[in-house]
C-alpha cells in the first residue's frame, strides 16, 4: 500500500520567534511600560506565540533583554570607537561626528537601552553583559590614551585607566538623560559639549 505523506504545519523558525519576542518587547517598553513590569506571558501574547515557546528559547527574561539589548546596541559604539582609532587631525570635529553617530543610534531605541541599564544594577547577568559591552570599549580607549602618552601627545600626569572609565561613563549617562530630557532637534549642541569636554579631557 503506498504511503501517504502528510503535509506539516510549518512551525516558525527560531530567528522569526526572536524578532517577534524583541518586537514585543520594544512594544511595550514603547508604550511607557517599565520592563520590571512587563510580564512573561504578556510578552508571549504580543509576539503572539505560547509561553511554552518562550521558555525554549528564553530561560528568562533577563537573557530576553540581553538579546533585545544585542539589536539595539549595534553600531552605538562603534562611531566613537573610530574615533579613538582615528588620527585625530581635525580637532574635536571628529569627536564630535562621533557624538552625532551614537544621539542618533540611541534615539532608536532609548527606552531599551535605559531598561539595561536599570537592570543591570540589580540582575546579575544583565550586569555583567553591560559591563562587557562597556567594559571592552573603555579598553579601546585606555589604549588610545596610553599610545598618546607614549608619543608625547597626552600629559605623563594622566591616569590613562580612570580616565577611559570617565569618559565612558560620561558620555553613556549624559546621553541618556539628554535623550530621556529633550528632543532630537537639541543633539547637535550636545554632540558639540560632549566633542568639547572629551577634546579638553584627552588634550588639555
Amino acid at each position: 500500500m503506498p504511503s501517504v505523506t502528510r503535509p506539516s504545519r510549518s512551525r516558525p523558525k527560531r530567528e522569526e520567534i526572536v524578532r517577534r519576542l524583541v518586537e514585543a518587547v520594544e512594544n511595550e517598553l514603547g508604550a511607557g511600560t517599565p520592563y520590571t513590569e512587563i510580564s512573561v506571558l504578556r510578552i508571549a501574547e504580543k509576539a503572539e506565540i505560547a509561553r511554552s515557546t518562550f521558555y525554549l528559547h528564553f530561560p528568562d527574561k533577563s537573557r530576553l533583554l540581553i538579546a533585545v539589548a544585542d539589536e539595539a546596541l549595534q553600531g552605538l559604539f562603534d562611531a566613537a570607537a573610530e574615533w579613538w582609532a582615528a588620527d585625530h587631525g581635525d580637532g574635536p570635529a571628529g569627536v564630535e561626528r562621533a557624538m552625532t553617530a551614537m544621539l542618533a543610534v540611541y534615539r532608536t531605541h532609548p527606552r531599551v537601552l535605559r531598561a539595561l541599564a536599570e537592570v543591570s544594577y540589580y540582575d546579575e547577568e544583565v550586569g555583567t553583559y553591560w559591563l562587557g559591552k562597556v567594559g571592552a570599549f573603555v579598553e579601546t580607549e585606555q589604549r588610545r590614551l596610553e599610545q598618546e602618552q607614549s608619543a608625547g601627545t597626552v600629559g605623563a600626569d594622566v591616569d590613562c585607566a580612570n580616565t577611559a572609565r570617565l569618559l565612558a561613563s560620561m558620555v553613556e549617562r549624559t546621553i541618556s538623560l539628554h535623550c530621556a530630557a529633550s528632543g532630537p532637534e537639541a543633539d547637535p549642541a550636545m554632540a558639540k559639549a560632549l566633542a568639547r569636554s572629551i577634546w579638553l579631557t584627552v588634550y588639555g
